[in-house]
């Protein structure tokens, strides 16, 4: 009998470790998961010369069933550590999962400055509106109205654009799009691993169970039908008048530039202050 071939995703993870996973059924997360482990596959990187560095959270949970060097650190500190471990050792290819509670609330200063250092790190942030782990508390990101935890009666605070926030602090390659379009999100993690510089691919996720059920979303299969038609291309929106965009999920990249790099800029200053020989 023909031997059956694994799936490619079956290679990269732990199977001794944390199975079956945590997340509930219809989260998105393991979307995200399949999409970072083929982006990998296919720029064929060393997985020993990966490093995935997370915090707190259900898409933090991440780094505990793939097969490379991972970091499971404190609750909004991704970054920090990540920043640490690049600094460490340049050469590594250091990519952070973390969520919108956990980047942009405690880890809102991490996020800001690494993107404004431009330090070579891939951030797949997975934005399913909530914190959904830690008790369904609302987030930077929760929609203006909607319901949390702690926020039973509507969500009064206006919720960042997680993307522009990323742009202002001088982050050089932005992207986004959602968990339905799946291989659209493995091009742009392909897309931000290849980049040398502060790469964030901002991925749209369902919590179905929390964040849906709180503000009446339907199930699963209804939150993804909502990403496919709530979303819009960002060339397809140029054309559009603005009444036609309003309140769309835009998708793609929104900057891509290649400027100096942290760790090469350190780097650069320490062999300038390095004695010469005969100093």
């Amino acid at each position: 009998m023909a031997k059956i071939p694994q799936r490619k995703i079956h290679d990269y993870l732990r199977h001794d470790k944390k199975f079956p996973h945590v997340w509930c059924a219809g989260c998105s997360n393991g979307i995200v998961l399949g999409a970072v482990i083929r982006a990998i596959d296919e720029l064929k990187l060393n997985r020993d010369n990966i490093v995935m560095v997370s915090g707190i959270g259900c898409s933090s949970r991440m780094p505990v069933y793939v097969d490379f060097n991972t970091l499971h650190s404190l609750h909004g500190r991704a970054i920090a550590f990540a920043t640490g471990v690049k600094m460490y050792k340049p050469g590594m290819k250091v990519i952070v999962i973390t969520g919108d509670g956990d980047a942009t609330a405690i880890g809102g200063n991490h996020f800001i400055h690494a993107a404004r250092r431009n330090l070579d790190l891939t951030v797949v942030l997975l934005n399913n509106n909530i914190y959904g782990m830690t008790g369904g508390q609302y987030s930077p990101a929760t929609p203006h109205g909607d319901k949390a935890t702690t926020t039973p009666y509507g969500n009064i605070d206006p919720n960042f654009d997680i993307c522009k926030l990323a742009i202002g602090a001088g982050a050089s390659h932005v992207a986004r799009t959602t968990a339905f379009h799946a291989i659209e999100l493995q091009k742009q993690i392909k897309e931000a691993l290849e980049h040398p510089g502060f790469s964030l691919v901002e991925a749209i996720c369902a919590c179905p169970v929390i964040y849906g059920r709180l503000n009446k979303k339907g199930d699963a299969p209804a939150m993804m039908r909502n990403m496919r038609d709530n979303s819009i291309p960002i060339k397809a929106a140029e054309k559009l008048p603005p009444e036609q965009v309003a309140g769309k999920i835009l998708r793609g990249t929104f900057i891509k530039e290649v400027r100096a790099e942290y760790t090469d800029a350190y780097q650069k200053m320490m062999d300038q202050l390095s004695p010469k020989e005969g100093e």
